[in-house]
């Protein structure tokens, strides 16, 4: 079923906190109807929101490590149309951590919600989203395998360049005309990004949300910064 008015969709996954809670209110702000989602019990701030949006902000509660609840989440938006589709979902290790001394389980934790999780939920609702629509997910400048001139934070860096190549992957399967983009904030002054970091949310998010919209229609994978200039692979 078409949206009968001319108001434009977004469905925000992992978006209770943080960057995607502030994506939620910006594209609130913006006049869009949001489709924002969290796990159970992380969706109080939203639903506080939308209680007083008018119904421009619908709350889904998804867990996307577990693909039945991918399923089921599609399933609810069986009918909706999107004209972008952007998950936020992400987690770190310890800053200090090597390769060689992080446990396999932490590295499993990590690669799967920053890697396979977000990639599910691509492939479970891409055929949501309008033929000229965006697909978006948040990178980072650390998936960059040029830019790691350091080796810090080797293993988050790994689960973004590994979301950074199940993206290409996705683009060359589905060569169509959706603009898809890898989106790097920028360090940001979150509960993951730390209160040591150089932007603020209302530094990066605003312009994040202006980089996609000015890449709307264009088509292909993109890999940008929030200021909209091109990351290197």
């Amino acid at each position: 079923m078409e949206n009968p008015t001319a108001q434009k969709t977004v469905l925000l996954i992992g978006a209770s906190r943080g960057l995607g809670f502030a994506m939620a209110e910006e594209y609130l702000q913006r006049g869009w109807r949001v489709i924002a989602t969290g796990r159970a019990s992380s969706t109080g701030k939203l639903r506080q929101i939308a209680a007083s949006s008018d119904g421009a902000l619908e709350v889904e509660e998804v867990d996307i490590m577990f693909p039945e609840q991918i399923a089921a989440l599609r399933a609810r938006l069986s009918d909706r149309k999107l004209d972008v589709l952007f998950v936020n979902a992400g987690v770190k290790n310890e800053d200090g951590e090597t390769i060689g001394g992080v446990s396999t389980e932490e590295f499993v934790r990590v690669m799967v919600t920053n890697s396979l999780s977000p990639m599910r939920v691509i492939e479970a609702c891409q055929d949501l989203v309008n033929p000229t629509g965006t697909i978006g997910v948040m990178s980072s400048g650390q998936g960059s395998l040029a830019n790691n001139t350091n080796g810090n934070y080797e293993v988050y860096r790994s689960s973004k360049a590994a979301l950074n190549m199940f993206m290409r992957s996705f683009a060359a399967k589905h060569n169509g005309s959706r603009t898809l983009l890898l989106m790097a904030p920028g360090w940001v002054r979150t509960d993951m990004g730390s209160s040591k970091a150089r932007l603020s949310i209302q530094e990066s998010i605003p312009n994040v949300l202006n980089t996609m919209e000015s890449y709307q229609g264009r088509g292909g994978l993109h890999y940008l910064d929030y200021l909209g200039r091109v990351v290197p692979w």
